[in-house]
């Protein structure tokens, strides 16, 4: 297993220190084993053991969670479920639907695995042919594919959130470079980030704005950003929030679609669009990794409030 949860893990690892529990790491902390005098508790990767099967099954299905905040009033990005071929799904995708919604969202697609996390096979389609050749990459793996309108997303927010209750609120803040009209774009880029880094970033910048684009040169003083995406694992820096409107319009609108599909603990992303925020996705699994580095008291913080609601241990100072 690959990515494993290591900064969650060291979280667990403090709190069952402090709370005398018994933890056993399995499949390199993929899953956790918790256990005191009167119960036995599993972790299983993001998973904390919190939320109920219908909740998760619901949060892990972006059309699904998208169709239930919509019924329940809850403002939420539209998201069209596309049913994979393996699955009996019509091979390549009905092309009536893709041109349905083109005229419907003019500015372009959004093609995206209906249940994935970190921004991976995402695409931007703005032509019939871009948004079949981006569901077929998807359904090549098997997978469902969730269709969703390209908005010009003002901000994004994450709210981590137990039983009503923010426990963090960050702004998923996109990586910008500055012009100076002597560096390309790919300079540029590559100015930000450290030399082990560098492979990696040009796959990325080069899959995002091709080689024309990383190549020309950046006026003086013209800002560009690297990645349409807003995800953390996408070069995404998270900033905290603090108090003032708007914290609580995200951290109110949160409760709501956490109340609205029954899940206890999750991190709902919310997108700003035209000056009214949205829901984009609810997240049953709370992958805190990227942000760790950044708040690492905030992480662990999190990670103590959700294991004290399954073992009833004090709240922690």
């Amino acid at each position: 297993m690959i990515n494993a949860p290591h900064i969650q893990l060291a979280a667990v690892t403090r709190y069952c220190t402090d709370r005398g529990i018994r933890l056993e790491v399995r499949e390199d902390g993929w899953l956790l084993v918790l256990e005191d005098a009167t119960r036995r508790h599993l972790l299983f990767g993001y998973d904390l053991g919190l939320n109920s099967a219908v909740a998760h099954r619901l949060a892990c299905d972006k059309a699904a969670t998208a169709a239930l905040l919509g019924a329940s009033g809850v403002p939420a990005i539209p998201h069209v479920f596309c049913l994979a071929p393996v699955l009996g799904g019509r091979p390549g995708l009905a092309p009536e639907t893709i041109v349905e919604l083109l005229e419907t969202h003019p500015h372009g697609l959004v093609v995206k695995p209906n249940e994935g996390t970190s921004g991976r096979s995402v695409t931007r389609a703005t032509t019939l042919g871009e948004a079949l050749g981006a569901a077929k990459k998807i359904f090549d793996t098997g997978a469902n594919v969730a269709i969703s309108p390209l908005l010009d997303i003002a901000d994004e927010v994450r709210v981590v959130q137990l039983d009503d209750a923010p426990l963090i609120v960050y702004r998923k803040q996109r990586p910008t470079v500055t012009g100076d009209g002597v560096r390309s774009l790919r300079d540029l880029a590559l100015a930000t980030a450290l030399s082990e880094e560098h492979a990696r970033l040009l796959r990325r910048l080069d899959a995002e704005f091709g080689a024309a684009a990383l190549s020309a040169i950046v006026p003086p003083g013209e800002e560009r950003l690297l990645s349409w995406r807003h995800n953390l694992e996408f070069g995404a820096r998270p900033v905290l929030l603090g108090s003032g409107p708007p914290r609580d319009v995200c951290a109110a609108l949160a409760r709501e679609a956490a109340q609205a599909i029954g899940i206890r603990y999750a991190s709902v992303d919310l997108v700003l669009v035209d000056g009214c925020w949205q829901v984009l996705e609810i997240n049953s699994g709370v992958k805190m990794e990227a942000l760790g580095p950044h708040a690492p008291e905030l992480v662990e913080s999190a990670c103590f409030a959700a294991l004290d609601a399954v073992f009833g241990g004090p709240p922690r100072q």
